[in-house]
């Protein structure tokens, strides 16, 4: 999503990914700039990369080279990110009052303390009074959300037993995050890296990530397209959902862009080419779709991103290794 390969180390150390870059431009008036999601702990449970640390198996997303934008993987936790703390709506709002009171009064506070610091505590607290400006923005935001028109779940008690279920209930909370404009922006990592995570409900009892590497292995090779077509179904049930939901003079699909694809090409071998890629949605009339396009070997896929930051309306001359614009699409 950046383009930009890592440099080797435990600090993380890259580039701005495609969606922090839209954020800049189309985050700022909702009270979540982007919204990432996960289905399991960073790096599936497992160890860290020896080479490269944590910081790149736990997130597709970072704000900075050096910022990776942390992945909700528990429901309920993320149910209360995107429609408050409560169970019920009368809670929700008197804890959104409460935190904007106290929001203020650490303002007024902290403005105090600033006369007092000398320049080198200055400059921390003013990134700490960067961090609370942004809570203020979101609640004022959040406060300004009208919801009534929304059919939210019950507040989730934990992560389901069923990872079905769980899929499911995370890529539902995202449609809705967007029905009500808390967001315009999402990234689902919908497998961690080294996901030891099994698809009993899909006929497989094997690890994903042990399955990935299947060595040409034919039974292996068959358990991980059914798990890769397992993905893709719950996927396309999403897309039904949102091509089913109005939104202005058509649906929310009609007026999303929706990228689809993966790290890996060959997962046996770690090959990074050719890595296909699916482009969903209607981008506001803006993308053309119903094309299977073959490019020359190696043309970058920063392209894509490019292409799509473009239909977006996000003014960007590049990202990563890119080379110009896909007109194609």
């Amino acid at each position: 999503m950046s383009c930009v390969h890592p440099k080797q180390g435990q600090e993380p150390n890259g580039g701005v990914t495609a969606d922090q870059v839209a954020a800049r431009y189309i985050g700022q008036e909702t009270p979540l700039p982007t919204l990432e999601i996960a289905t399991e702990a960073p790096g599936g449970g497992g160890a860290c990369d020896r080479d490269y640390g944590c910081s790149y198996s736990g997130t597709i997303s970072f704000r900075t080279p050096s910022t990776p934008m942390p992945m909700e993987y528990n429901p309920r936790k993320l149910f209360q990110r995107l429609f408050g703390r409560g169970d019920t709506p009368e809670e929700r709002k008197e804890l959104v009052q409460e935190t904007a009171s106290i929001l203020d009064m650490i303002s007024e506070d902290a403005q105090d303390l600033q006369r007092s610091l000398g320049l080198r505590d200055r400059a921390v607290l003013n990134d700490y009074l960067d961090t609370v400006r942004e809570l203020e923005r979101r609640v004022q935001k959040t406060q300004a959300q009208d919801l009534s028109h929304l059919k939210l779940p019950d507040v989730p008690v934990g992560t389901p037993d069923s990872f079905d279920q769980l899929l499911n209930l995370m890529f539902d909370m995202s449609a809705l995050a967007y029905q009500a404009n808390i967001t315009r922006i999402v990234n689902f990592m919908m497998a961690a890296e080294v996901s030891g995570r099994t698809y009993n409900n899909v006929g497989v009892p094997d690890a994903f990530h042990a399955v990935s590497h299947h060595a040409n292995d034919p039974v292996k090779k068959e358990k991980l397209v059914r798990i890769q077509h397992y993905h893709t179904d719950v996927l396309a049930k999403y897309l039904k959902k949102l091509a089913a939901t109005p939104d202005g003079d058509g649906s929310l699909l009609d007026h999303s862009l929706i990228l689809y694809g993966s790290n890996m090409s060959n997962s046996d071998r770690h090959n990074q080419f050719p890595l296909p890629t699916a482009l969903i949605g209607g981008a506001c009339g803006r993308m053309k779709g119903g094309q299977h396009l073959v490019y020359p070997d190696h043309t970058p896929l920063a392209n894509v991103l490019v292409t799509m930051l473009d239909r977006a309306g996000v003014p960007v001359g590049s990202v990563g290794d890119s080379t110009g614009k896909i007109a194609e699409i």
